[in-house]
């Protein structure tokens, strides 16, 4: 059987992406690629809190290609206080997406890299949220949108909403494991992009149930197609929501 020509991974990604507008105007919310490095046994790290770096240089770079192909790029609290990631592009030519933390306690801390960036980042919190310290990260130059909760949590859907109307059509996810598993959960996911490293850790795993919600809701991958870089290997596909 003849084999078609293959097409890397990130120029999938960026053909997707050229609809995203299309997909605001007719969503109200912005494309959204759901972007981790897992290792073969699922886990993302060692335990809680403690950053493990899974990906290779090839993958890396891909990671930060993906970052300049989207508009704004989110996580959640927990992996700004385990990694203190940057979220910036560095290793390949781009601009910086617009960082967008889940934050619904406001524990995000005022020496956080992403204060250092050129993008100001936009805190997500609930309407419970300390007065206090919101004015102490708005000073240090972060945004802060206050978004009606649901027992404590952000609504997710809401929040797509509001990124929509502010005119973003693209939304890169990157994590923890309980935003990757709410954006599944809450089926807010357009595609994919998995990088498996070769490794068994036997840690924290990446996708869990959540509350009430089983993991039949969580779908399989369609139109699927793989990259090897390095010693890493690349998923791409769209979940089926349907199937």
């Amino acid at each position: 059987m003849p084999v078609g020509k293959v097409i890397p991974i990130l120029d999938q990604v960026r053909e997707r992406l050229r609809a995203a507008a299309a997909h605001r105007r007719r969503t109200g919310r912005p494309f959204v690629t759901l972007s981790y490095a897992q290792s073969l046994d699922g886990s993302i790290a060692g335990r809680p809190g403690r950053p493990l770096a899974l990906s290779g240089p090839q993958a890396m770079a891909l990671t930060h290609g993906l970052r300049a192909s989207h508009e704004a790029i989110l996580v959640g609290i927990g992996t700004v206080l385990a990694d203190n990631p940057r979220l910036n592009v560095r290793l390949v030519a781009g601009a910086d997406p617009q960082p967008v933390v889940v934050d619904s306690r406001l524990r995000f801390p005022p020496y956080a890299n992403l204060l250092k960036n050129r993008q100001s980042p936009l805190i997500v919190t609930n309407e419970g949220a300390d007065a206090e310290r919101q004015q102490t990260l708005e000073a240090a130059g972060a945004r802060v949108l206050r978004l009606p909760g649901n027992n404590g949590w952000i609504d997710l859907a809401d929040l797509l909403k509001h990124l929509g109307a502010m005119g973003i059509n693209s939304l890169m996810v990157e994590g923890g494991a309980q935003i990757i598993t709410s954006f599944l959960a809450f089926r807010l996911v357009d595609q994919v992009v998995l990088t498996i490293a070769p490794l068994l850790v036997g840690g924290l795993r990446v996708v869990n149930p959540l509350g009430h919600y089983s993991r039949r809701r969580f779908p399989r991958l369609k139109h699927l197609s793989y990259q090897q870089l390095g010693d890493d290997l690349v998923l791409r596909g769209e979940p089926d929501w349907d199937g």
